[in-house]
Order: C-alpha cells, then sequence, then structure tokens
C-alpha cells in the first residue's frame, strides 16, 4: 500500500509537471506578436521564437499578425458634388507595428478600420465632382492614404496603401456620358476635318501664287526678249535703209530696186501665208517684181565682180 500510494503522488506530480511546462512554455510563430497579461494587466510582448511564462499568473492575451495584411472595403453608394450617384469599392493594406496598440487602444480593429475607410471614402469622393471622381483616381487614393493612416496612428496601424476599385455611375449616366463622348469625338473631328480643308486651301493659293509669279516673270522675259529682239530688227532696218540710201545718193538704181523688191515680197508672202487665202491675184504692177528681181541679179553680180 506505501508503494501504492508513492506511485500516485508520482503519477500526480508528473501531471502537475507536464501541466506547468504547457502553460509556462510559450512558442510564437514567425510573423505574429503576443501580449502577455498578470492578473488581466499587460506586461510584455512575445516576439517569434520560445519563451516562458510564469504558469496560472501570466497568460497570453492577444495575438497580433504583424504581417502586412489586405482588408476588402465592400460596395456602397456614394453621391458627388454634382449630384451623381456612384457605386464604389476600394482596398485597403495595412501592417501593425505596435502589437499592444492594437490591442488595447481599439477594439475589433478590422471592423474598426472598414467603417473608418468607408466614413472617408464617402467624405473624399462627396467633394468631388464625378468626372473628377473618374479622372483622378491617383489623387483620391493619395487623400484617402493621408487621411486613414493619420487616423489609424494612435492604434499602431500604418496604412501601406489604399486603391480605388471601382467607380461605377447609374446606367443611365454611362448612357449619356457615351453620348456626350461621342458627340465630343465628332467635334474634335468636324474641327480637324476643317482645318485641314484651310491648310489645303492655303497650300492651293500659295502655289497659284507662286504659279503666277512665276508666269508673270516668265512673260516678263519674253516681253524684254522681244523688245530687244525688235530694237534689233529696227536698227538693222535701220542701218540697211541709210545703206540704200547712200547708195541712191552715189547714183546707184540698184540699191532701190532691192529694197522695193525685198519689201514687196514680204507683202506677198503675207498675203499668201492667211488661213482663209484660197486664190492670190496678183496686181498687175507685179511684173515690177521682176524688173526689182533682174536689178538685184545686177547688185549682186556686181558685188561678186567688186
Amino acid at each position: 500500500m506505501v508503494f501504492l500510494g508513492i506511485d500516485i503522488v508520482a503519477i500526480v506530480f508528473m501531471i502537475v509537471v507536464i501541466i506547468l511546462v504547457m502553460t509556462g512554455v510559450k512558442v510564437v510563430p514567425q510573423g505574429y506578436t503576443f501580449t502577455v497579461e498578470r492578473f488581466g494587466r499587460f506586461t510584455r510582448l512575445l516576439s517569434p521564437g520560445l519563451h516562458v511564462v510564469l504558469p496560472f499568473i501570466d497568460r497570453i492575451g492577444f495575438r497580433q499578425n504583424i504581417m502586412e495584411q489586405v482588408l476588402d472595403i465592400p460596395h456602397q453608394t456614394v453621391i458627388s458634388a454634382d449630384n451623381a450617384q456612384v457605386t464604389t469599392d476600394a482596398v485597403c493594406f495595412y501592417q501593425v507595428q505596435d502589437a499592444a496598440k492594437a490591442s488595447y487602444e481599439i477594439t475589433n480593429l478590422r471592423i474598426s478600420m472598414q467603417n473608418l475607410l468607408m466614413t472617408n471614402i464617402r467624405a473624399v469622393l462627396g467633394s468631388m465632382e464625378l468626372d473628377d471622381m473618374l479622372s483622378n483616381r491617383d489623387k483620391i487614393n493619395i487623400l484617402l492614404l493621408s487621411k486613414v493612416d493619420e487616423a489609424t496612428a494612435p492604434w499602431g496601424i500604418k496604412v501601406t496603401r489604399i486603391e480605388i476599385r471601382d467607380i461605377a455611375p447609374p446606367t443611365d449616366l454611362i448612357e449619356s456620358m457615351g453620348r456626350q463622348m461621342k458627340a465630343e469625338r465628332d467635334k474634335r473631328a468636324s474641327i480637324l476635318e476643317a482645318e485641314g480643308k484651310r491648310e489645303a486651301a492655303i497650300q492651293i493659293a500659295e502655289g497659284e501664287k507662286q504659279s503666277q509669279i512665276l508666269k508673270a516673270e516668265g512673260e516678263l522675259e519674253a516681253a524684254c526678249r522681244h523688245a530687244e529682239a525688235r530694237e534689233r530688227a529696227a536698227s538693222a532696218e535701220a542701218k540697211a535703209t541709210q545703206v540704200v540710201s547712200q547708195a541712191i545718193q552715189a547714183g546707184d538704181t540698184n540699191a532701190i530696186h532691192y529694197f522695193i523688191a525685198q519689201k514687196y515680197t514680204e507683202a506677198l508672202q503675207a498675203i499668201g501665208s492667211a488661213n482663209n487665202t484660197k486664190v492670190v491675184m496678183l496686181p498687175l504692177e507685179s511684173t515690177n517684181l521682176l524688173g526689182s528681181l533682174q536689178g538685184i541679179k545686177e547688185l549682186l553680180s556686181t558685188t561678186k565682180t567688186s
């Protein structure tokens, strides 16, 4: 009986030791921080690893996840500054930096952050017009991050990012925006087309202007050349007349015959080259042409002999 009593005591002692070890030794996994409470009061934090606490005196209060976490913000309806009703949702990334504050400064941390975010989203988006909402998401995210991070700092929380996932106007408003966008695009297309036609007209006018300038310069050059040719012809005619006059004064009648025959021949050539001329009637005085030609022959013979 004595040995039996000793065995029972030993068994009880071993059970007590096991219980003490189980309640006094704590293993904290990586990415977590535990709070230790002694008689209900916070005393210290347990970082990842193996720790020993006083059994039945110390106990684990909260197990805080210190890794970055994501919090989904559900859909909610927001009225913009221009009375447009939109539906929006968001996502928030945060990290617990002070496990004691996150455990004892706020109750239901995730629900509190969710409500805080929804309130700030309504405040930020409600102060903006619909066009600003749709075109300035980066600005909205920055404003929300600044406000929420400041509000959650006393809770030991660091908000790293807030992203607006969707801003959905009503169906009728989307259709109206589509019509407005189409009208704006048609307007831009008409403006571009008008500018293209104007540029083409300017280019055509510029080309015609250059063409007229070149044509005028050509006509001026041609007129100068014609005037110069007429001047030379007149000078040659005057020279010829002077030579004939000198020959006549010298008593040479062949020169006057040459002069008359030249003019007579030019006149007959002009008559014969007319487009409407079918029959050429020579005057009776055409025999004078033969006499003039005879004078030219004699003149040439005389010149050759000389």
